[in-house]
């Protein structure tokens, strides 16, 4: 009996627009390693079995289900069996949550698959095909349901201090507005107008990940853009403010769980 080829892996991504980075893949086996970032990772698995670590286990998607990783949880990805997964991601930025819910503590789905319908369907509009064109009013629209949706899945969350939304705010904006230098922490507190252990605290809360790797990921989300773009890698570090190639490799397999090299690759086939 003839032993059927492998699929090649490939990845697709939307055409940037809006506030939403939307991607759709097909990984045969292995697809990325141990990594996490800094926005939740919200999708489907279209067909097949999407296989990962998370919060200490191991989890099944299936379609029909909503994936929903949070902010700054460590996970990997592989086909859960020998037919591959095919699947859509949208990437979501804590901070489009916040202007929603307005300083609440960011909703939290504990085994990082859903099965609510709710949430299903509010993440509908911006789980489409990669190649439809999400018109602005219509993502607005959709993130405002998505974050609502995403609070209703969580249950309710238990009664705690309220975080310091507006500071914590004034020092993420401090921060796109300074990428081009060395950024510290009593920078950022001065800009926040708070003490810097309550920042460091209040921006975790609201914004999923700490101020540092705010920054680094920033820098990668740069870094990213220049090659898609098609600036070798070696520019593409030096100009995202990295000290080096092998410092952007290392960052990028960090957060991503892939090379920016293979990123690269699987964009341009």
């Amino acid at each position: 009996m003839a032993i059927a080829t492998p699929k090649q892996d490939w990845m697709l991504r939307a055409a940037p627009s809006g506030h939403v980075e939307r991607i759709e893949a097909y990984f045969g086996g292995h697809g990325y390693n141990m990594h996490r970032h800094d926005t939740y990772a919200i999708g489907r698995t279209l067909s097949g079995v999407q296989s990962f670590h998370y919060r200490r286990s191991f989890r099944h998607s299936l379609p029909g289900g909503t994936i929903v990783l949070h902010p700054d949880e460590a996970h990997d990805g592989q086909a859960g069996t020998e037919a591959g997964f095919h699947y859509r991601m949208i990437y979501v930025e804590p901070a489009l949550i916040q202007q929603i819910l307005g300083g609440r503590p960011l909703p939290f789905i504990r085994d990082g698959i859903s099965q609510d319908h709710r949430l299903y369907a509010a993440s509908e509009t911006l789980l489409q095909s990669t190649n439809a064109r999400i018109d602005p009013l219509q993502e607005d629209d959709a993130l405002y349901d998505l974050a609502h949706a995403l609070c209703a899945a969580a249950g309710r969350q238990p009664g705690r201090r309220r975080a310091n939304y507006a500071g914590a705010e004034r020092a993420r904006q401090y921060i796109h507005a300074s990428l081009n230098g060395p950024i510290t922490l009593d920078e950022l507190a001065r800009a926040a107008g708070m003490d810097r252990w309550s920042l460091s605290r209040d921006f975790r809360a609201l914004f999923g990940t700490s101020p540092y790797r705010y920054v680094m990921l920033r820098r990668l989300d740069q870094a990213r853009r220049l090659i898609a773009a098609g600036r070798p890698l070696a520019d593409a570090a030096a100009e995202a403010g990295f000290t080096d190639q092998s410092h952007l490799t290392h960052r990028h397999v960090q957060t991503y769980g892939m090379t920016p090299d293979r990123w690269r690759r699987m964009l341009h086939g």
